[in-house]
């Protein structure tokens, strides 16, 4: 295959956009289910945690998954180091303005809300860049943070290991890929990456809790870091989404069936139906079922979007740029209206669909005013403006908790 001429698949543009918009209603439900989350609504409950749980599992790995394909097909016409400037200015910059800028709203509402802290935003920003590591309840607060950031911090560690491996392998990196994908055929692109993503939860999770933190991380990079690079070398095999949409209702069905049983689990463990020897014995299995599931779902996911949504028009040129921007800005936008809302004590649903329109409105306003001028666009990660050319694709998502004890 000639790599210089890979193909664009639009659908996982598309692929891409619908994550993001699922990631607005992900992130809103965080501030009415029990997990921790920087504000809380007087009203958090179990109710959502079921439906939360029908993305969680699988929503991250899909994006760092479409994000390797995009790398691959900018690394095949760029140099590997070439590859890394660009992404380093794409990523970076709006990586440490998001820091000091967009995150710092979160924080300061977080310790207003959680810790009764009463001095105001600039004595709060004094101490954020100061390092400041005095805000403690279960824990302190790291500061400066990047908060929903962190997808950014770690796709850009990601695109260097993927520039250095192909700066190492040269043309043996399409070898690698054509070996592959001779291998995932057929039942095979379901079972081999589900069992290695397994692995990885049974062997590591325990181990190395999720920290978002970059350098302790490692059962998160155990699972994001293959599927990253999973993307790369499957952008290098002709009919590797043909495969995948053949397989959609399968992985539909897996995936649904993962999700009923960890349901299943969730509500027994947390009814204390299930004592410490059942709980050990059957650990291990449900951290399978996890990972199938995930996996399920994100080939799920692709195959139906190359089956339906694989075609271009401005609806998905305008989503693709403003896709980035409006993630940087989001959480900021649900946290601050979250805590504005509690003195109108609405009725949770109808603060719900509030707080979904707002952000959604005012995350999109942000990228019309950020598009249109040239020194804003460095800071959300878009390039200078060209109306000659199409958009460059971005790469974004944002965390999840985990729920129960861990599976």
């Amino acid at each position: 295959m000639n790599t210089r001429h890979l193909p664009r698949h639009h659908f996982l543009d598309w692929v891409r956009i619908i994550a993001f918009f699922l990631l607005i209603l992900y992130h809103v439900g965080m501030y009415y289910v029990t997990w921790g989350w920087h504000v809380k609504s007087p009203h958090a409950g179990t109710a959502l945690e079921p439906f939360m749980m029908l993305s969680s599992p699988w929503r991250l790995p899909l994006l760092f998954l479409v994000s390797g394909v995009a790398s691959s097909i900018m690394l095949a016409k760029l140099r590997p180091l070439a590859f890394l400037r660009k992404r380093s200015w794409r990523l970076l910059i709006p990586l440490l303005f998001g820091m000091l800028v967009i995150v710092p709203p979160q924080s300061y509402l977080e310790v207003v809300e959680k810790l009764g802290y009463a001095g105001s935003y600039a004595d709060f920003m004094r101490l954020y860049v100061r390092g400041y590591h005095g805000f403690c309840q279960d824990g302190c607060l790291i500061l400066p943070t990047w908060n929903h950031l962190w997808f950014v911090a770690y796709l850009w560690a990601y695109t260097a290991v993927l520039a250095l491996v192909v700066l190492a392998l040269g043309p043996r990196f399409d070898r690698l890929a054509a070996v592959l994908g001779r291998v995932l055929e057929g039942w095979k692109i379901i079972v081999v990456p589900a069992a290695v993503l397994a692995l990885a939860r049974i062997l590591m999770l325990n181990r190395f809790p999720v920290t978002h933190a970059l350098v302790d991380d490692w059962y998160n990079h155990a699972t994001y870091l293959p599927v990253f690079l999973l993307g790369a070398l499957m952008a290098r095999v002709p009919d590797f989404w043909l495969r995948v949409a053949a397989l959609r209702w399968t992985c539909l069905a897996l995936a649904l069936a993962g999700w009923a049983l960890l349901m299943l689990w969730i509500a027994l463990d947390n009814a204390g139906g299930i004592d410490g020897t059942r709980w050990e014995m059957l650990a291990k299995p449900m951290r399978a079922d996890y990972a199938l599931l995930a996996w399920s779902a994100i080939l799920a996911a692709c195959g139906f979007a190359q089956r339906h949504l694989d075609r271009d028009g401005p609806a998905r040129r305008y989503l693709t740029e403003a896709v980035f921007p409006v993630y940087i800005l989001h959480q900021s936008l649900i946290v601050v209206l979250a805590h504005a809302s509690k003195p109108l004590h609405l009725a949770p649903g109808q603060e719900a669909v509030l707080l979904v329109v707002l952000v959604t409105v005012l995350s999109f306003a942000g990228f019309e005013i950020v598009r249109r001028v040239p020194l804003l666009r460095p800071l959300f990660g878009l390039g200078p403006r060209i109306r000659t050319a199409a958009p460059a694709a971005q790469d974004i998502i944002a965390p999840h908790p985990v729920a129960g004890r861990g599976v």
